[in-house]
């Protein structure tokens, strides 16, 4: 039986944060986002957009665009219909991933809920609790040391690094290590670092015991992430260099990574999905992530890790750097811990109705 979409409706979600996060190519002040409402009969799916600009020039303006121009095209087609919806997702979101997300989150919300189940059971359930790192942004030393000594509840710590100079991120990371012996140490330059400049970060950080470095240099050049795998003989993920299933095993061929940072905010959800099967076939570590985003997409994000299970590296933690929550429901969240067991329908988050 057919379910077609009723309508289509975008606002602005904008949400004030406790402190910027900082990364390699700027930084993000306040959560400029876009919230989805999908309408069936029946059910209503909520999907979240979060751009950042910093990360691939995508903004709250060009997401919204993206839906409206969709919206339309998207009224009638069925719910069910994977290849209709892509259609016209790909036609109209092309320059807007986040578009594509929050469109995609509102489907797989209001598909779970009519069938009176959650996402993570409705991708397979493998999970019910997931345990996320949680990132130190951008800075100086002293602010990197400050926060590690404060996430005392958080096992695995990831350092932003990169766009400056190496020996001022190599004295970051060892001041990390130095106040946090206990921890895994993860490190992201979002593709800030030149090869030698990485090369030399790498090297001066090595007693840190560094576990995993991510997108060390900038997308576009396979060669160049093979150069740095290779003569630091760290593990290394890929970030911005993979947005759709293709890259990964591009990836593999030319030896440039090790793990692989999937992100809905890039592909959408029915790619992501594709790029993670993908990243299992290879046989390399798939990594979840995501941009500064709320409750509600971290939430979706988490929803396919613990439904498909077997993540080597969870990094979800960006609504803790939020001031406010917009949503009601969906996960829970102690220190490290994200727990979806109260979770009976979609991804749980409904927006307040301040919001």
């Amino acid at each position: 039986m057919s379910t077609p979409i009723l309508s289509l409706g975008a606002r602005r979600l904008d949400v004030p944060m406790k402190k910027a996060f900082g990364i390699a190519g700027g930084a993000q002040v306040e959560a400029n986002n876009v919230l989805v409402e999908l309408r069936v009969r029946g059910a209503s799916g909520f999907g979240e957009g979060a751009p950042f600009p910093a990360f691939n020039g995508e903004t709250q303006a060009r997401v919204l665009a993206a839906v409206a121009r969709a919206a339309p095209r998207l009224e009638g087609v069925d719910l069910e219909d994977d290849a209709g919806l892509r259609e016209v997702v790909r036609a109209w979101c092309s320059d807007s991933p986040s578009a594509t997300c929050a469109i995609e989150t509102a489907v797989f919300d209001a598909r779970a809920r009519l069938r009176g189940t959650s996402i993570r059971e409705m991708l397979g359930g493998a999970e019910r609790e997931l345990v996320t790192d949680v990132t130190i942004t951008t800075g100086s030393v002293e602010d990197a040391s400050r926060e590690a000594r404060a996430l005392s509840a958080f096992r695995t710590l990831k350092i932003k690094v990169g766009g400056g100079d190496p020996d001022s991120d190599v004295a970051r990371v060892l001041a990390v290590r130095a106040v946090r012996p206990d921890v895994r140490l993860l490190v992201d330059a979002n593709g800030g670092f030149a090869i030698d400049d990485a090369v030399r970060f790498a090297a001066g950080a090595r007693s840190a015991g560094i576990e995993l470095f991510e997108q060390p240099v900038a997308p576009g050049d396979w060669n160049a992430l093979a150069e740095v795998r290779e003569r630091t003989g760290l593990r290394v993920a890929i970030d911005e260099s993979v947005t759709v299933a293709d890259d990964v095993g591009e990836a593999k061929r030319r030896g440039a990574t090790d793990a692989v940072n999937v992100k809905i905010m890039k592909s959408g959800i029915f790619e992501a999905l594709a790029i993670i099967q993908r990243t299992r076939d290879h046989g390399l570590f798939p990594m979840i992530g995501g941009m500064v985003e709320t409750r509600l997409a971290m939430g979706m994000s988490a929803s396919i890790a613990a439904g498909l299970g077997g993540f080597a590296y969870v990094d979800l933690d960006t609504p803790l750097f939020l001031a406010a929550d917009p949503f009601e429901g969906g996960y829970a969240q102690d220190g490290e811990r994200i727990d979806l067991r109260s979770i009976d329908a979609g991804h749980g988050a409904r927006p307040r109705a301040s919001w």
